[in-house]
């Protein structure tokens, strides 16, 4: 009873969700998007013509964000193991990225110049047991991590979701050697009782 009574309460909150109701109003595939424009508003990071990388983009909430920005000179690779329907401007890659193939794909997608921004509002399924969340959380960003390393040109951005908790504080070492300021970004969208942040690193390898 209590789980049944729990997922009512949670899908109560879900339809009530202000950012849900205005995702679909405006026509945007999930609540996430918000949390992208409010990022996008406080620190301009998505600019006409970049190319921009979206790690686990489906629904496509976030790639959606990035194409408007971007505009017609611009491009939006996104990627992820689940299937997303398509989008206009987005460029979409179903697979996981950490494989050869795919990863080989994203570069000849990208082009020698290499990206000018990753995103990434990947998570791992959530069982409700910190123990086994929070480690695969933060491998997720690790991941991220690791592919924006090989594919950011220079003076390039990244944004990344993690969560607070075992791990944290090492992942933000890690990126505060790659980037010369790695900023943290708690966007109103975020559910207040959320665990989730953005790390928002810029000037990749200054």
């Amino acid at each position: 009873m209590a789980k049944s009574r729990s997922s009512k309460e949670w899908l109560k909150e879900h339809f009530d969700d202000v950012y849900v109701k205005r995702s679909q109003e405006e026509g945007y595939r999930s609540r996430a998007s918000f949390k992208l424009l409010e990022i996008q508003d406080k620190d301009r990071l998505i600019r006409p013509g970049m190319t921009v990388v979206d790690l686990g983009a489906a629904p496509g909430g976030w790639s959606q964000v990035a194409a408007e920005l971007v505009g017609d000179n611009g491009k939006v690779i996104a990627s992820d193991i689940l299937p997303m329907d398509g989008l206009p401007g987005v460029e979409f890659l179903q697979g996981d990225f950490t494989e050869n193939e795919v990863f080989e794909a994203l570069l000849a997608s990208i082009g020698e110049q290499g990206a000018d921004l990753v995103i990434s509002d990947m998570a791992p399924n959530m069982s409700g047991m910190k123990e086994i969340d929070q480690p695969r959380a933060v491998y997720l960003a690790e991941l991220a991590l690791d592919l924006a390393r090989s594919i950011l040109k220079p003076g390039a951005y990244f944004l990344v979701k993690v969560f607070q908790g075992a791990g944290f504080q090492e992942f933000h070492r890690d990126m505060q050697a790659s980037f010369k300021a790695v900023k943290s970004r708690k966007p109103q969208a975020s559910r207040a009782r959320s665990r989730e942040i953005y790390l928002l690193g810029a000037g990749f390898g200054d």
